[in-house]
């Protein structure tokens, strides 16, 4: 059995859990293995338990993107470091280790990290699978190339915002024109990223049961209200009158497009498994004040 855990960078409160965690189950015969920042901590012998004792463990290093190859994932830190190792971990589901503060992606609180990981890879050993829910991811492309999937959010932008800039868009669901006009960009967000990007540029709240994309516009002139659409549903955005406009996944991963040209939106073939125990997200509301 492999796990593979992805501790934030620069967080020695991470890396001591890191140790931690690593520690109980190389005891119980697993093989681990750290993202490659989080093990050049490991080598420095910088790892120490909360009581001051230097950890005894030295998991294997093991790049993000090849999590794949893993029984379980580990991401211990904020959303950021979960949707970092969302990236890699491809169909093996992702159990989110907050340090605090709870996050939409991170269930577990830190004093419960070992044993909550403990607990997942005996139900592995016993039934072959964590428990786990599926939540979609968003995949954007063009004539010649394509994002990697989202888990929040893909943005299509101009090369800037505000007063003067923009873009002139026309945005269809399914082929249907929904809205056109000219804006600072478009958002098509899931539900989990609906307390993301999507919340700060006026979209919905949504909870993350509940099936559906929401499809927002940014600074729209005379725009429609957000729109919550099918799973299912296509998205496609045209953009028209700028030098460049730029799709962006998950706020990081971008490709550019000169206008005229069009990006599709739809749901990923490849979910986001999250493993572990379920959110509250009334409760993880609490940081959006």
């Amino acid at each position: 059995m492999k796990v593979g855990i992805v501790g934030q960078r620069g967080n020695h409160r991470a890396v001591s859990l890191v140790g931690d965690i690593t520690e109980r189950l190389q005891r119980e015969g697993v093989d681990v293995g750290v993202d490659e920042s989080t093990h050049d901590e490991f080598q420095r012998g910088d790892v120490w338990h909360e009581d001051g004792t230097e950890t005894t463990a030295m998991p294997s290093r093991l790049p993000v993107g090849e999590f794949g190859d893993c029984d379980l994932a580990v991401s211990i830190g904020g959303d950021g470091t979960f949707l970092y190792t969302a990236r890699g971990a491809g169909p093996t589901p992702i159990m989110g280790v907050n340090l605090g503060e709870v996050g939409f992606l991170n269930a577990v609180p830190p004093e419960s990290a070992v044993e909550a990981v403990a607990a997942e890879v005996d139900r592995i050993r016993d039934t072959g699978s964590p428990r786990y829910r599926e939540m979609p991811r968003l995949q954007a492309s063009a004539d010649d190339w394509s994002l990697a999937p989202a888990l929040n959010e893909v943005v299509v932008q101009g090369a800037q915002r505000g007063h003067g800039n923009g873009v002139s868009i026309e945005v269809r669901v399914d082929g249907s024109l929904y809205t056109s006009g000219r804006a600072d960009g478009v958002l098509v967000s899931t539900t989990t990223g609906s307390t993301a990007y999507n919340l700060s540029e006026g979209g919905p709240l949504v909870h993350p049961d509940v099936k559906g994309l929401l499809v927002t516009e940014m600074c729209d002139a005379e725009g429609m209200p957000p729109l919550v659409i099918d799973t299912e549903a296509t998205v496609t955005i045209r953009v028209d009158d700028a030098e460049t406009a730029v799709a962006v996944s998950d706020g990081r991963m971008r490709r550019s497009l000169v206008p005229p040209g069009e990006i599709t939106v739809e749901r990923a073939g490849t979910p986001v498994r999250i493993a572990g125990p379920p959110l509250d997200f009334f409760a993880a509301l609490g940081k959006l004040e």
